[in-house]
């Protein structure tokens, strides 16, 4: 390749062919006629749109692509592609050992987690083009000895779409959802285009997520779980730096839970579970089904605190799902016989 001048102009060499316009303009999110309009000087990139393209560059490309942009006027210095450190500071990780000393076994996972989440989105998500973290718990077995059988999104924040607290907007995952392959497989899976890519690994996106990852929370060669992370962005897990900082905060989410809520992988076995919009109906009734759990302990003269009886609930909505989804699919096998 010949000495190039521009960033444009080696642009224009690596988009050369219809192909190769059009192979970029879809992993970037614009039309063709938009990296047409880069090359010719027509318009300039927004800074979202120069970080995906950078990403979807062919690797020999970029750091050349990099030295010619920053050499341009028309681009401003924050303008420029950057990604996050990756390594997680020492002072964080001693803040969240301090919280993790000081907080009650009761607020141990809502403290160490909402840290963790906050400082996370800060750091993967900096300049708010939009990102989602929840933390997914597997639900524990309904009797000893019994099979884990879903998970359950406990606490997630946001970035732009999204709402700041995702809490309300929690619900049962299992077979059918990264997050459930991710914890049956105790290993992290992310999926760069969730309306192309086509994949055995099963996901069901949800609103404003285009892409998405799940890193498991492992303890001992158990898990009790995994961090699920949602982007705006395509290829937005691309990057080694935020890879290394997903592993770092995964690593740093084991702290906020027991021991005792790691499970070995044999133990694991997801059920498929309904779609959201089946779901609300039986979340809806949550608290109603504590008070209605509580009462009854109180008048049969049972000790049983909050905790226990908000478990107690949340195992009843899980089997109430369980149920929904066999059934549902048993009367279409049934009406597929005739």
């Amino acid at each position: 390749m010949s000495e190039l001048s521009s960033w444009r102009e080696l642009l224009g060499q690596i988009a050369s062919s219809s192909a190769d316009r059009e192979r970029l303009a879809n992993e970037i999110g614009v039309r063709p006629i938009t990296l047409n309009r880069w090359i010719t000087g027509e318009s300039v990139p927004r800074p979202h749109n120069v970080r995906q393209l950078v990403q979807a560059l062919p690797k020999q490309h970029r750091s050349r692509f990099l030295e010619l942009l920053g050499e341009e006027q028309d681009l401003a210095s924050d303008q420029l592609p950057t990604d996050p450190p990756a390594e997680i500071a020492y002072q964080f990780i001693m803040q969240v050992l301090d919280v993790l000393a000081t907080s009650p076994d009761t607020l141990r996972f809502w403290t160490v987690s909402r840290l963790i989440i906050q400082h996370a989105l800060r750091r993967l998500d900096p300049e708010r083009v939009g990102m989602a973290i929840t933390v997914v718990r597997c639900m524990p077995p309904s009797s000893v000895g019994g099979k884990i059988r879903s998970l359950r999104e406990c606490l997630g924040q946001g970035t732009p779409p999204w709402e700041a607290d995702l809490e309300t907007k929690s619900m049962f995952l299992g077979a059918e959802s990264l997050a459930g392959y991710v914890v049956s497989t105790c290993y992290p899976r992310a999926v760069q285009d969730l309306a192309a890519e086509t994949t055995l690994v099963p996901a069901r996106r949800t609103e404003n997520e285009v892409s998405a990852m799940a890193s498991p929370i492992l303890y001992a060669n158990r898990v009790a779980g995994c961090l699920l992370f949602s982007s705006t962005q395509p290829n937005y897990f691309l990057s080694q730096n935020r890879l290394s900082l997903i592993h770092g905060y995964t690593r740093l989410a084991t702290l906020a839970f027991d021991p005792s809520e790691f499970y070995p992988p044999e133990k694991i076995e997801l059920y498929m579970m309904p779609s959201p919009a089946q779901q609300q109906q039986h979340l809806a009734t949550f608290r109603q089904r504590v008070h209605t759990i509580m009462t009854e302990a109180l008048n049969t003269h049972r000790l049983l605190n909050n905790m226990q009886a908000e478990q107690m609930a949340w195992q009843q909505v899980e089997e109430e799902l369980i149920r929904i989804f066999h059934q549902s699919n048993f009367s279409e096998d049934q009406g597929s016989t005739f």
